[in-house]
């Protein structure tokens, strides 16, 4: 049921049909006239329409020259793919058709100054005739542009160009001369301006910033008598602690011999300087000689006087006095006779005496030594101190002379890539290539018999829809149907158009 309503019944199909074909028949003598008057028309535009010839060249987009990019880098990335995007292929293609390499082509092939081959270009011509020089050559690119086709080939790495022109000499000239300013374009538009004159300058002036950084590194080394501040710097690191050990070891050695001193001080404080090593007693034989002889003359003396007067006589008495007192002092030498002691200096004493002395002497010395070396410690860490800050100075100008030397190294090889870029493009080595060069057509294209083909489809066409609108707008009852459902009754009698 629904396939019935949507679809329609064979005989309301038939009906559609019925009407078509009695539209044609009713307005066949315009449908005629119409077809025969456009046709007549796609004709002369046919006759008149020149002689084109075609030709074609085809240009092959590929990754062989890796071009550097110019980077700060030293080694600079390179292009490694082997494949040909569509982007890139699309880019190739709109660079052929840009403006100022067709103008180019305009100016190297005399388009502009071209002569008049047909009876449009007889137009064009007296209409070109109030035009200036530029607006002419603006115009032929405009009309070049339009005579040029150029498109990529589908899943391949070419690009098809093709050029329409009256004459297949003028036609070949055309595509060969763009081919060259197309490869020049290419190469300028790939090339970075200036690169090797900029990095010559560049490499140029660090070359002498590096020889004046070297310049000014030698007379460093030459006013501050040093050669390598670092080095030496270490060395003197080491003697400070060097020093500093044998100062601290020499002080600790002071403090361990003033204790020994004072433990030698105080043992000799408690031991005799000298000891006796011999005794002798023995009495004085001078001494009794001399009282005994004196006894002797005094009782001599008394014998002679007591033979001449009383032993009352005072020199009597006086002499026995005499000779009493020489017999007591005899009697006290007898009895304290003479002590003779020997005496010596004390080993021992003496031996920490020396020990002390020694002591004294090598505390003297420590003390010396551990000032001494504080000193050396000390001078040495304000060598130290100097050569840190000379250090500092070296590595100034040092990494400044490196990173000269660097940048200088970069520039020449830089300027040794755009040498090589430079000679490569001199030679027109470049990822674009015309791999079919254009010639000459030998044949004219068939642009003539594409316009009657195409007059012949619209002439069919134009006068069917012609047909149609025509009759569309036909107020005119044509079919007892038509009658019936505008008045609303039955047709009791119908007679033929242009019958009696």
């Amino acid at each position: 049921m629904f396939s019935e309503e949507t679809n329609g019944s064979p005989s309301q199909r038939h009906s559609a049909v019925r009407d078509l074909m009695a539209i044609g028949f009713r307005q066949r003598r315009l449908i005629a006239l119409s077809f025969a008057g456009i046709l007549f028309v796609a004709i002369l535009v046919a006759l008149f329409l020149p002689t084109r010839y075609e030709s074609q060249m085809k240009i092959l987009v590929r990754h062989e020259r890796a071009d550097s990019m110019v980077s700060p880098n030293r080694e600079a990335p390179y292009e490694l793919r082997t494949y040909v995007t569509e982007e890139e292929l699309e880019s190739e293609a709109e660079l052929l058709k840009s403006r100022d390499l067709l103008t180019k082509v305009v100016v190297a092939c005399d388009l502009h100054k071209s002569g008049i081959s047909s009876f449009w270009d007889a137009l064009r011509g007296a209409r070109d005739q109030r035009l200036n020089d530029d607006q002419r050559i603006g115009r032929a690119a405009v009309a070049l542009g339009k005579n040029l086709t150029v498109e990529p080939i589908r899943r391949t790495n070419l690009i098809l160009v093709s050029y329409k022109a009256s004459d297949p000499q003028l036609a070949t000239r055309v595509l060969n001369t763009l081919a060259n300013l197309y490869l020049d374009k290419h190469l300028a538009m790939r090339r970075v301006p200036g690169a090797f004159d900029f990095f010559n300058q560049q490499a140029e002036e660090y070359r002498k910033a590096l020889e004046k950084s070297q310049a000014q590194l030698a007379k460093f080394s030459d006013q501050e008598r040093v050669v390598a501040p670092a080095l030496e710097r270490e060395i003197k690191v080491r003697r400070v602690a060097e020093f500093e050990a044998a100062a601290q070891q020499a002080r600790a050695s002071a403090i361990e011999t003033r204790q020994r001193i004072r433990s030698l001080e105080t043992q000799l404080a408690s031991i005799p300087s000298r000891q006796t090593t011999q005794v002798r007693s023995s009495d004085n034989p001078q001494l009794m000689q001399t009282l005994k002889s004196t006894l002797l003359q005094l009782e001599l003396r008394r014998t002679e006087l007591l033979s001449k007067f009383e032993p009352t006589y005072r020199p009597v008495r006086e002499v026995e006095e005499q000779i009493k007192q020489a017999r007591d002092a005899i009697s006290a030498a007898e009895k304290a006779p003479l002590r003779d002691e020997t005496t010596d200096r004390d080993p021992s004493y003496e031996t920490l005496r020396s020990d002390l002395a020694r002591a004294r002497t090598e505390l003297a010395g420590l003390e010396a030594r551990a000032a001494a070396m504080g000193n050396l410690a000390r001078t040495a860490r304000d060598e130290t101190q100097r050569l840190d800050r000379m250090e500092i100075k070296q590595q100034d100008i040092l990494r400044s002379a490196k990173a000269q030397e660097e940048t200088y190294l970069l520039y020449l090889h830089k300027q040794e890539e755009a040498r090589i870029s430079d000679a490569l493009d001199r030679q027109r080595i470049s990822n674009v290539v015309v791999a079919e060069a254009a010639s000459v057509p030998l044949q004219p294209g068939s642009g003539r018999l594409l316009a009657l083909v195409f007059g012949g489809v619209l002439a069919c066409v134009a006068s069917v829809l012609l047909a149609f609108v025509v009759d569309h707008r036909d107020p005119s009852f044509r079919t007892p149907d038509e009658v019936r459902s505008f008045l609303g009754s039955d047709v009791l009698a119908a007679m033929p158009k242009g019958g009696r």
